[in-house]
């Protein structure tokens, strides 16, 4: 073979090798020039793109304020909780990872599945709202991908039904949705807070970097309520109405020199604790939102107005036979013929004759200025979601029978927080009080009656309190009471039900130097005692006396405690 033959295989040879590192060299600068235009000129885009995949901004949650009584003792309180949550497209489709989280969430692999599938295109499905610490843990521990937890808060009611229809309470979320969670929902509301942290390829925190915002948390409430009192007057309003098989009942209690709600209570009631049960007719705070006629319990007030106009005196008496009168073809009656009464003989005996006699010789519009200034027709100004304002006829050209039966407690509405407030006038030498759900620091009134005239009209509501009266039920050892019974028709869709009534007692304790003030109201009650002097004053005995007791409130009439 000759020379030229020999050498050209090997000039093949190293042009191929040449070609090979001609083609190494250019990918070389080619890369080399792909780095330095990543790192020049797309720096920052880079960065951001490796930080959207491992930094986030997480919330920091908050809790929300506090709600206690007067004491300090909670109502409402936030605890911690967690929250499980699942990102599908990250979750393992096996059946086997399906059961064993399941499992651990107390579920069937059915209902999993069927949510992994409804989400199935989503990043975020929830699994379970509100679980305890412990079992968030547990489920993390199963290191199944795409399970995550995060930190919340559940609002707990240690009070339970006991005080659920003033509190109220939150969804979910912890936004007030009844009561006073809902009317402070402005000062309970906490704010979130924000933190930059650093997270693995599986979701996981590795480190906090920066806290961007403090959370802050929520207002503390502090109510009037006095817990003590609030557990008494749900025990006995609760066995009152099982004793008389009523439909419901309301208790309210206030302090009589302030204006302040120590008690409020309603049966039917909810625990805002467990919701499985609740009705809307058990929510429902009665004593604030639902509306009577008030009955006989207005006559003091009829009294009083009496007696400020000047033109009756407590020595004056009415004749209120033959016990029956017809004023614009309306019947009024009482329950017998009582003959010539005083003005606290005409309380004594309820009487709807000599209490209507009495007003029709003032002038027309007087009675209802009084109402007006009472708060009657009005809200009370609490503040309650759907407190309701009543009824109160217009003072123009409101003829006799309206002024008669205003007098003894018809034709006007009234919740009992109004009817509770009114009596405060009567309690505190005619000044009226707001009334307040809130632990007050300085009190206002309005002066609506003279001091004297209070002051008979409370000697005059002591005599219906003893023998001889209407409210003997109504009677504490060692304390000296005012107070006023009532037995209403209930008003139907055709007029006033027989054999339904609304049994009523309104109260002042002590007598001699008034600190309480309650009103106990028995819708319905059914059997052979329904009238409210024999349902209603017995729960204000029970309630007002422990409540005395548990105040410290010395007796002013310690001759009448039984000795041992």
């Amino acid at each position: 073979m000759n020379k030229a033959a020999r050498s050209s295989p090997r000039v093949a040879s190293i042009w191929r090798i040449r070609f090979v590192w001609l083609v190494l060299v250019i990918l070389l600068l080619v890369v080399t020039g792909r780095l330095i235009q990543l790192h020049l000129f797309e720096s920052e885009f880079l960065k951001h793109q490796g930080d959207a995949r491992t930094l986030r901004v997480e919330p920091i949650p908050a809790y929300r304020g506090m709600i206690t009584d007067r004491h300090g003792e909670p109502l409402a309180v936030s605890s911690p909780v967690a929250t499980l949550w699942i990102n599908p497209q990250q979750f393992p489709d096996n059946a086997e990872a399906v059961r064993r989280l399941a499992e651990q969430v107390g579920e069937t692999p059915q209902w999993l599945a069927r949510r992994l599938q409804r989400f199935s295109e989503h990043e975020f499905m929830y699994l379970r709202r509100q679980v305890t610490p412990d079992l968030a843990e547990e489920v993390l521990a199963l290191q199944l991908p795409g399970v995550y937890a995060r930190d919340e808060y559940k609002r707990y009611y240690p009070s339970g039904e006991i005080a659920a229809h003033l509190v109220g309470f939150t969804n979910i979320d912890e936004q007030g949705q009844e009561g006073l969670e809902l009317a402070w929902n402005h000062w309970l509301e906490a704010e979130p807070g924000r933190k930059r942290v650093l997270k693995d390829l599986r979701g996981r925190t590795v480190r906090n970097l920066a806290t961007l915002q403090q959370p802050r948390p929520g207002q503390d409430l502090t109510l009037s309520l006095d817990l003590r009192l609030q557990y008494l007057a749900y025990r006995e309003l609760k066995a009152a109405v099982e004793q008389h098989n009523a439909v419901s009942g309301s208790l309210i209690l206030l302090d009589a020199r302030s204006g302040e709600v120590l008690a409020l209570v309603n049966q039917p009631s909810y625990n805002p604790n467990n919701r499985v049960k609740m009705n809307a007719s058990g929510m429902r705070n009665r004593a604030l939102v639902d509306l009577m006629e008030p009955g006989s319990v207005i006559k003091p007030f009829s009294i009083a107005v009496a007696l400020q106009s000047g033109v009756f005196t407590a020595d004056d008496t009415i004749n209120t036979s033959p016990g029956v009168i017809r004023l614009a073809g309306q019947t009024i009656r009482d329950f017998r013929d009582y003959g010539e009464l005083t003005l606290a003989g005409i309380l004594t005996h309820s009487s709807n004759i000599g209490v209507s006699r009495m007003i029709l010789e003032l002038p027309d519009d007087l009675l209802v200025n009084y109402y007006n200034e009472l708060g009657f027709g009005r809200a009370t100004g609490t503040g309650f979601p759907g407190e309701a304002s009543g009824v109160l006829p217009g003072d123009s050209d409101i003829s006799r029978i309206k002024r008669a039966t205003l007098s003894y407690g018809y034709g006007l509405s009234v919740t009992l927080g109004q009817l509770a407030q009114a009596y405060m006038a009567l309690a505190d030498q005619g000044r009226l009080h707001p009334l307040s759900l809130l632990k007050v620091k300085e009190t206002s009134s309005t002066p609506v009656f003279d001091a004297e005239v209070t002051s008979q009209v409370l000697k005059m509501m002591e005599r219906a309190t003893q023998p001889g009266g209407t409210g003997t039920r109504a009677a504490i050892p060692g304390y000296r009471i005012a107070g006023k019974t009532g037995t209403v028709h209930k008003l139907g869709t055709e007029g006033y039900r027989s054999g339904n009534y609304l049994a009523t007692f309104a109260g002042i304790a002590p007598a001699s130097d008034p600190r309480l003030v309650a009103v106990v109201m028995l819708d319905s009650p059914k059997g052979q005692e329904y009238f409210g002097g024999e349902v209603a004053a017995p729960v204000f005995s029970r309630v007002v006396g422990h409540a005395l007791r548990i105040l410290d409130i010395p007796p002013d009439d310690p001759e009448q405690i039984p000795r041992q």
